[in-house]
């Protein structure tokens, strides 16, 4: 639930940066804004700084900043008019409606960052993942749907196993020895929490394996990893960012598949939806929060830095509303020397709304109905 509730406030601040980036964007080019709005609908809660009108409204699909004269037919007062996005040179409207995505895009590498230089960097021997006795994520249920052995006993990622029974595990290939002929005994598993060594004990638990019955655990193993310096942490963060945009990419085009569209919307009516082809609301991020004892905080982390590239790359198609459609409306204006007729893209605005919002309540549904198990 703590996880969940992290995520939820990780997800705010994430809105909040994209929109701040839009609005000390326009502050620093002379625009003015007049609102600051998390949510959408009617006013909760305001207050007036300035100029500028700061609040909350209750429709949680995001956050938005208004700056005057966004096109040539909103009406300005005229003594303002050299303050409204209209007015600026182009450079300044790049600025402005490119901030919010390079707002996300920053946060995201900033996060692969500091996963490379906490978490290190695995270790691979003949390009293969060395495996260690830590845990790297807890299994909850066993293929019966029973609680596994580690999550009864309380095991945690993080956790090292260093004995089981009294012998020594130094190796995961030692730990599955020591394991795979105890199915059903009563077994002592000593870790390394910390600073604490505990002793946990249980009944270990089954599964068969080659027609046999082998004892199960209920854990994976986390990667043996080198510590990273800041320069080598800035170069792998930077080849995340950039496998996490490639992923992204490789994702949508997955998922606008038609094969993939019809499921993704029979799954609205009960059917069953692959978990590469479904989108996550912020429903389904907080339950991947509230998963985070299970799988480790870090593969959360992980998960929060790609949705950041996400929203990033969503925000950037040149689509409008959106601000790459902003964006392109002001590289027309530069480039053809003509006022773009914002009023001709209001269908295409439409259908654009529409489309995010139906993927948006078909994302909602499934996170109710099929919820996410990492």
């Amino acid at each position: 639930m703590a996880g969940g509730l992290v995520v939820f406030i990780a997800l705010v601040l994430f809105i909040v940066a994209h929109e701040a980036g839009h609005y000390f964007a326009a502050k620093a080019t002379g625009m003015k804004v007049t609102e600051f709005f998390l949510g959408f609908g009617p006013r909760i809660w305001s207050f007036k700084r300035g100029e500028t009108e700061y609040g909350i409204k209750p429709i949680p699909f995001g956050a938005y900043v208004k700056v005057i004269g966004m096109s040539s037919i909103d009406e300005v007062d005229p003594e303002d008019e050299d303050r409204t996005y209209r007015s600026k040179p182009f450079w300044a409207k790049s600025l402005v409606v490119l901030s919010g995505v390079a707002a996300n895009f920053v946060i995201a590498y900033l996060i692969f960052f500091g996963l490379a230089l906490t978490q290190g960097e695995p270790v691979l021997v003949d390009g293969q993942l060395v495996e260690t006795t830590t845990v790297g994520a807890v299994v909850l249920e066993d293929a019966d749907g029973l609680p596994t052995t580690a999550f009864q006993l309380g095991l945690e990622p993080s956790d090292t196993i260093i004995a089981v029974d009294g012998a020594p595990t130094p190796e995961w290939d030692d730990l599955v020895a020591a394991l795979e002929s105890r199915a059903g005994e009563t077994i002592d598993v000593t870790i390394q929490r910390e600073d604490q060594e505990l002793v946990l004990s249980g009944e270990l638990g089954t599964r068969i394996v080659d027609g046999e019955e082998r004892g199960f655990l209920g854990i994976s193993p986390a990667p043996l990893t080198e510590q990273l310096s800041v320069g080598e942490a800035t170069v792998d963060a930077g080849s995340q960012f950039v496998e996490a945009v490639r992923f992204s990419f490789v994702s949508f085009g997955r998922l606008l598949r038609f094969d993939s569209l019809g499921q993704l919307f029979g799954g609205i009516f009960g059917g069953q939806v692959d978990d590469d082809v479904r989108p996550v609301s912020l429903v389904g991020v907080v339950q991947i929060g509230s998963q985070a004892d299970e799988v480790g905080f870090a593969t959360v982390a992980l998960i929060l830095a790609i949705i950041n590239v996400v929203l990033g790359i969503i925000n950037g198609l040149p689509l409008f509303p959106l601000d790459g459609g902003h964006f392109a409306v002001a590289l027309y204006e530069k480039l053809s020397g003509r006022t773009a007729d914002v009023r001709k893209l209001i269908p295409v605005a439409v259908v654009v709304i529409a489309f995010i919002s139906l993927f948006g309540l078909a994302a909602i549904i499934l996170d109710i109905v099929q919820p996410i198990d990492l």
